[in-house]
């Protein structure tokens, strides 16, 4: 139990390190737009680009992110109300995010989990070309934490999760 109780107090360490960060006021309009970014209209909109400007590829990767989205949002759902970690500003005093979450619990990070899977299944079809699309996902994990509604595991877990969830799907369908 002092291992946990040790990673706990790292974790809010980290946490307060990163959130200072938006004392640069430049910081949060651009956390903002990069957390909205990962609301999920994208795993509908970059298929459909997919489709249209590489149909052959829009077919491999339509099936993948069908079943990998469905088996995550389940898994996503059952864990996060499972383990029912609250956010940070209800553990930690005196603190006040600056966005309101869409729910109430914390672990894992879904706009972490979705972005990562959406870049993994990208990179599973296209390779290096998807690099930048990591980074994105990257950076939609950074924001939920500036923004105040995530630990930093809560984004790691979700990043974990999306990714491993993706590598799965392809591997079940072959591709």
């Amino acid at each position: 139990m002092e291992i946990l109780g040790s990673l706990q107090r790292f974790e809010a360490r980290l946490f307060a390190t990163v959130f200072r960060q938006t004392e640069r006021r430049m910081v949060i309009p651009m956390a903002r737009a990069v957390s909205r970014s990962g609301d999920g209209y994208l795993h509908v909109l970059v298929p459909l680009l997919v489709l249209t400007l590489d149909p052959e590829s829009g077919w491999q990767l339509l099936p993948l992110l069908v079943l990998a989205l469905a088996v995550e949002r389940s898994l996503y759902w059952l864990v996060k109300n499972s383990l029912r970690r609250p956010r940070p500003q209800e553990t930690v005093p005196g603190f006040r995010s600056l966005i309101t979450a869409s729910d109430q619990f914390s672990f894992p990070s879904g706009h972490s989990s979705g972005a990562f899977l959406l870049a993994t299944a990208l990179l599973i079809i296209y390779g290096g070309a998807a690099i930048p699309m990591l980074l994105w996902a990257a950076g939609v994990a950074l924001s939920r934490i500036l923004l105040g509604v995530h630990f930093p595991g809560d984004t790691l877990a979700g990043a974990i999760m999306g990714s491993g969830i993706a590598l799965l799907a392809a591997a079940q369908l072959g591709v």
